[in-house]
């Protein structure tokens, strides 16, 4: 039986959560810079009485562990924030996410002109449904018999774009990780939480979505360092850069025999920067992509072989090679039993039929995969936009769907999680199996993929040695 109180207040609200889908879908902003929605979201909520709390102010029960762990007490200010709800009465906390940041794609009709920014992928949506369960939630008597407590966290910059702008954020030490998920995580945001979900926003007709989970991937940049030379009339007396890079693509395309279809390898390269002038050899050619697989342990296999092909066809052609690997997204595991709980609850609310489990693993990456390796998590989708994700024709063409309607399954996902002493929440607790590790864990892995080098070297006896992208990973 879901309760009524929880449901009138989102009801009750529901000016409010439209009014800020709208809001935000003409605000967009990238990653690290929501600050625009950072502050128009954060209003709405307090204006409900709630209480709450930015990233680099983290309270002493949380700040005491994370130094425990080697983490800093004071963090700089980064968008997004969180509230708490508590019950009074011991049991799990729950994490509910909303994402805050767009997608920079500059042909979409309703994109921002000046940057280019929109929010093609829904994050609008699943800020105004966080706004819908902060209402009802915080509905006088909304928590009543309910043990444990909830979350509800904006968090910034999970799209993985603008990687040159989030490097320097990190060299200014304003960040340590280029997901926002991940940087709670090292933030000790999330310390203290024992389980997690979120509900993204998808094309169809499905009240809800789930799958098993997704990749996990490796952010890759190459630095081919050639010769300029005037490439008309002394080619000869230059490197080139751009060859060198070419060779590289089509030595990686020759190992993509070796991609393991159950492990769902994608290597996608581009040419970020190809030279100055068609007249001059390029001296330096910047290749940029991601390795994403099934399992880390793929992604950093086939990492491994990448650089080896590229180191090799930078060699042949008398280039150097610069290879800065970042980590990027763990793959995500979601857990079973939270799908099950919202088919369960979409079906109650809005009638059988209304769901969809997919059984395929998605090949994309999100950073709720760096959550489900500490914790029981799910990402699961609710319907309600249109045309195709991150891509120029997408929209939102039901937000009574996309932002009311996933509201109202989150909160009752909550509730039902909570209830009876948070029967079911201390059962998937108890039960649920993250990837492997602990948070400290997590971040030692995260760090470990981390590099940034030369990785060939022309010694003066004419031998060519190709090093190796890491000392542990021949």
């Amino acid at each position: 039986m879901r309760n009524e109180t929880v449901f009138r207040a989102i009801e009750a609200a529901r000016t409010l959560i439209l009014a800020a889908e709208r809001h935000i879908w003409n605000h967009p902003e990238t990653g690290y810079r929501e600050w625009k929605t950072h502050a128009y979201l954060k209003a709405q909520i307090e204006a409900l009485g709630v209480a709450t709390h930015t990233f680099d102010h983290i309270p002493a029960s949380i700040a005491v562990q994370s130094a425990k762990d080697g983490r800093d007490r004071v963090f700089k200010p980064i968008p997004g924030f969180w509230a708490d709800f508590e019950t009074g009465r011991p049991g799990p906390r729950l994490a509910i996410f909303g994402e805050l940041d767009a997608l920079l794609i500059p042909t979409h009709p309703e994109c921002d002109r000046e940057t280019g920014a929109v929010h093609a992928c829904g994050h609008n949506a699943q800020c105004a449904a966080l706004l819908g369960v902060a209402a009802g939630l915080s509905a006088p008597g909304a928590l009543d018999g309910l043990s444990g407590s909830i979350r509800l966290i904006a968090v910034p910059a999970e799209e993985f774009v603008e990687r040159d702008f989030r490097k320097a954020m990190r060299d200014d030490g304003v960040i340590r990780y280029g997901g926002g998920k991940q940087e709670l995580l090292w933030r000790g945001v999330l310390d203290d939480v024992d389980l997690a979900f979120m509900v993204h926003t998808k094309d169809g007709e499905a009240r809800i979505a789930t799958n098993p989970g997704s990749n996990g991937f490796i952010a890759t940049k190459h630095v081919f360092l050639g010769k300029a030379a005037h490439a008309g009339a002394q080619p000869h007396a230059g490197v080139n850069a751009l060859y060198a890079a070419n060779l590289a693509i089509n030595a990686a395309n020759a190992l993509r025999e070796t991609f393991q279809d159950n492990l769902h390898v994608r290597f996608h390269p581009i040419i970020a920067s190809g030279g100055s002038s068609s007249n001059v050899i390029p001296e330096r050619v910047v290749v940029d992509s991601s390795v994403r697989a099934a399992t880390l342990d793929a992604a950093i296999e086939v990492n491994r072989k990448i650089n080896r092909a590229f180191a090799g066809a930078a060699a042949a052609m008398g280039c150097r090679l610069e290879v800065h690997d970042l980590n990027g997204y763990a793959p995500r595991r979601n857990d079973a039993a939270l799908n099950d709980l919202f088919h369960e609850v979409a079906a109650d609310l809005f009638g059988a039929g209304c769901t969809r489990q997919r059984t395929s693993w998605s090949t994309g990456c999100s950073d709720m995969g760096d959550v489900s390796c500490v914790m029981p998590a799910t990402n699961a989708y609710a319907g309600g936009a249109g045309g195709h994700g991150h891509g120029s024709d997408f929209r939102i063409d039901d937000p009574e769907i996309a932002c009311v309607g996933s509201a109202e399954m989150q909160a009752e996902a909550a509730l039902r999680l909570l209830s009876d002493d948070a029967a079911l929440a201390r059962k998937i607790v108890a039960e649920g199996k993250p990837a492997c590790m602990t948070i400290a864990e997590y971040l030692r892995l995260a760090d470990s993929i981390d590099f940034d080098g030369e990785v060939v070297d022309y010694a003066p006896d004419g031998r060519i040695v190709l090093l190796p992208a890491r000392a542990d990973r021949p």
